[in-house]
């Protein structure tokens, strides 16, 4: 499994200071209901916080294994994080499909160097090896890619792996957004949401997405909360989305400790 360490070292920190958690405030929210809202988490007791009252729908944890229960209702979907994983993937797979999974995400930014880290040829033949095989038992995921504009990363290398994954059986692609505010998001996901249609896939999934600052700080803010205010309606509008996971259900960004933070309680409601 991938630690919560690992992934903030991950290229995307500038400091990995950590900000004391928000207070718990006691308000009433009305619950804006969402099929599409999910949780990214290393440990599922975490999920508790922000599944309680309904409001996401399934969750993940780059990891093939769900790593504890999750709160009834909340649907766990399966990661092929990367190569490191190959080994146990057959025996986690069959045990998840069993279990009621009914998606499998791809590999983790392979396009980034300091996670799997793979090339788009690379990449295509072991989805072809590894996940495609499960077509028809799940619907499947292409692997999660960065909002890197360089060559060779982001939906440029997205565009690259499904020239030699056109057999794959992928039917939505996952994508993931750091930036600097609400504006730029959705002009990112407009972005993914374009590219997937002329590729003639489903959906998008955006399966991590925060602000730049949040990272820097090790913790949400009142920024991210005016953001999450602004953009989970529109993300809830938005046809082509299928499903999205902010960036993460941890201690300091959504929860604390067995409660929520500002952040979280916009996040479920």
């Amino acid at each position: 499994m991938v630690s919560f360490k690992n992934l903030l070292t991950a290229g995307l920190l500038a400091s990995s200071t950590m900000a004391a958690p928000h207070g718990h405030q006691h308000r009433h929210v009305e619950k804006r209901s969402s099929t599409k809202r999910g949780a990214a988490y290393n440990d599922a007791s975490t999920v508790q916080a922000l599944g309680s009252n309904g409001s996401i729908s399934w969750a993940y944890d780059w990891n093939m294994l769900a790593s504890g229960t999750l709160p009834s209702g909340v649907e766990f979907v399966p990661m092929l994080w990367g190569s490191k994983m190959f080994g146990g993937w057959l025996t986690a797979i069959e045990t998840a499909l069993a279990s009621g999974s009914s998606y499998i995400l791809g590999f983790n930014e392979p396009d980034n160097s300091a996670q799997a880290a793979m090339s788009p040829s690379e990449a295509a033949q072991a989805y072809k090896q590894y996940i495609t095989p499960y077509s028809g038992k799940a619907k499947l995921v292409s692997p999660g890619v960065t909002n890197s504009p360089s060559a060779g990363e982001g939906l440029d290398w997205m565009n690259t792996f499904l020239q030699s994954c056109t057999d794959c059986g992928i039917s939505a692609l996952a994508v993931h957004w750091y930036g600097n505010s609400a504006d730029e998001f959705k002009t990112f996901v407009n972005q993914a949401t374009s590219f997937a249609s002329e590729k003639g896939l489903e959906s998008v999934w955006i399966t991590e997405f925060a602000l730049s600052s949040d990272l820097s700080a090790g913790a949400s803010s009142s920024e991210s909360a005016q953001f999450l205010s602004e953009v989970l309606p529109w993300l809830d509008s938005q046809p082509m989305v299928g499903r999205y996971a902010f960036f993460m259900c941890a201690d300091n960004y959504l929860v604390s400790g067995s409660g929520l933070t500002s952040t979280g309680q916009v996040y479920v409601s």
